[in-house]
């Protein structure tokens, strides 16, 4: 696969998409918490950024993200930049590849944004927390199966990615439908994978 060679770093143009990432994500982690939805919805700006303008922006923007949150808003937000890190190279990496050139392609990448992103998390959900998501569904998941036998790992594994699946799927889709709406110009001038081209 070809890529543009900015695609492998920064430009003017994709540098501004960096604060424009968080202050998606943090509208959209907002809104979670004010509707109560199950989902944390703070992760779409990172993988935008990502499938504009490759894997070092989407990593960059993820981890300006949580840098942020931890300063304004959680300090353990600091914790899971790995995290919006490891979604935005992932993003980033499967955008170069074309896994954003379709919704169903866009949905696959989702799943596997979600997979990482749950292996990243749950080391740190076990550390902080027990094992615990933050979220009422994914905790009672977490509890059902520590009641059942599994270890405290797994259940905080499987506890997280039924948050995690819905929630990156959701990212993935609302990403892909924004990068679609750009004129495809201005997608070009971001950077990014070639195959965005022929979304």
């Amino acid at each position: 696969m070809t890529t543009t060679s900015s695609s492998r770093g920064f430009t003017t143009l994709s540098l501004t998409l960096i604060p424009v990432a968080v202050a998606v994500n943090y509208v959209g982690g907002a809104l979670a918490r004010v509707l109560g939805l199950p989902l944390y919805l703070d992760s779409i700006g990172t993988v935008l950024a990502a499938i504009l303008a490759g894997p070092v922006v989407g990593a960059a923007a993820g981890a300006v993200n949580n840098v942020f949150l931890g300063l304004t808003v959680d300090a353990t937000s600091f914790w899971y930049a790995i995290t919006s890190v490891a979604i935005g190279v992932v993003a980033g990496l499967l955008a170069r590849r074309g896994w954003f050139a379709s919704v169903g392609r866009a949905v696959v990448a989702g799943l596997v944004i979600a997979l990482v992103a749950d292996i990243v998390s749950t080391p740190i959900n076990v550390g902080l927390w027990e094992g615990q998501t933050g979220l009422p569904a994914g905790d009672a998941v977490y509890a059902a199966l520590l009641r059942g036998g599994l270890p405290v790992w797994l259940a905080s594994f499987f506890g997280e990615l039924v948050i995690d699946v819905p929630d990156k799927l959701a990212a993935a889709l609302i990403a892909f439908g924004v990068a679609r709406a750009l004129p495809e110009r201005l997608r070009r001038r971001f950077g990014g994978p070639v195959e965005l081209e022929r979304l």
